[in-house]
């Protein structure tokens, strides 16, 4: 059970650190791309990749009974977080905008398990509270945040939609098979994102940058990074793995500084301190977790 348990945090944290790439990748398209369409491109090529690799391994051919009630909430939050998220960040600038939607998603993601009636540990509750600290130390470093109401709100809205995700996301990895519900949520997000397509322009997605970029995020930030994330998920509480996935933004500074030569100021590297530091309590199983993990063997 404890090697499950920390083979599933390995995996929520593979996932965070692929999400971190996003930003880099982005700045690599061509600068007349649009990022809402960067953002539906994303979804309709990472929507494509898990339904083929569902299908590869017969997930369609299950008799499992899916939930079509989560599954569309599932597939609506995916498909808001796009352009929430990215209008957000418009409005408010990269640092406010990404504070607001990555920082809020945990602490909405607790707010969800409290009202289920599910307990909050003490040291989710430390190490979430010091990894947001982070959070907003390492971009308010960086960049002055202006407050934008309306971005504001768009960006929590963001932060409110991964965590609906996560959570009932769960609960259908927990009934039926992983593969399937991947493919299903994003091909649906696709479909709900494809009229972005429609109304924009596409001329910049056959250029070589576009390529690199629109494949880089459809295959290895979503179709890639979601599996390892659902594999992840079944095994650990959807708060811990929500907030554990704040590594997207410590893995994004990283490359930040190795790769477009950006430096941290003094706020900003106490800011990765402070969410390293959340990342390791939240993932370290403490004594009383071991005992009941080992009890609960035993009574198996």
């Amino acid at each position: 059970m404890k090697e499950s348990n920390i083979r599933a945090q390995l995996l929520v944290l593979m996932a965070a650190v692929l999400w971190g790439t996003t930003g880099s990748a982005q700045a690599f398209a061509p600068n007349n791309a649009n990022p809402m369409v960067i953002g539906a491109l994303r979804m309709a090529i990472g929507g494509t990749v898990l339904v083929f690799m569902a299908g590869i391994k017969g997930s369609f051919k299950s008799e499992d009974k899916l939930d079509k009630k989560l599954l569309l909430i599932a597939s609506l939050c995916m498909a808001l977080y796009q352009p929430l998220f990215f209008s957000g960040v418009s409005k408010t600038g990269v640092a406010l905008g990404t504070v607001l939607a990555l920082g809020s998603a945990p602490v909405f993601s607790g707010c969800i398990e409290y009202f289920m009636g599910k307990n909050l540990s003490r040291r989710w509750v430390i190490a979430t509270t010091l990894s947001i600290v982070g959070c907003v130390l390492l971009f308010g470093g960086q960049d002055s945040m202006d407050m934008n109401i309306l971005g504001a709100i768009l960006s929590l809205g963001a932060g409110l939609s991964y965590a609906v995700y996560a959570s009932v996301s769960r609960k259908l990895f927990q009934n039926s098979q992983r593969e399937l519900i991947n493919g299903l949520v994003f091909f649906i997000s696709a479909i709900i994102l494809s009229p972005i397509l429609f109304i924009n322009d596409l001329s910049w997605v056959i250029s070589t940058r576009g390529i690199i970029t629109t494949l880089h995020l459809g295959i290895i930030t979503t179709a890639i990074a979601y599996t390892l994330f659902a594999h992840g998920l079944v095994s650990i509480s959807t708060p811990k793995a929500v907030t554990l996935t704040l590594a997207e933004p410590l893995t994004a500074a990283i490359l930040g500084v190795l790769v477009f030569k950006e430096k941290l100021t003094f706020i900003s590297m106490i800011g990765v301190l402070l969410l390293f530091l959340g990342l390791i309590i939240n993932s370290y199983e403490g004594k009383e977790k071991s005992k009941k993990i080992i009890n609960e063997e035993i009574c198996n």
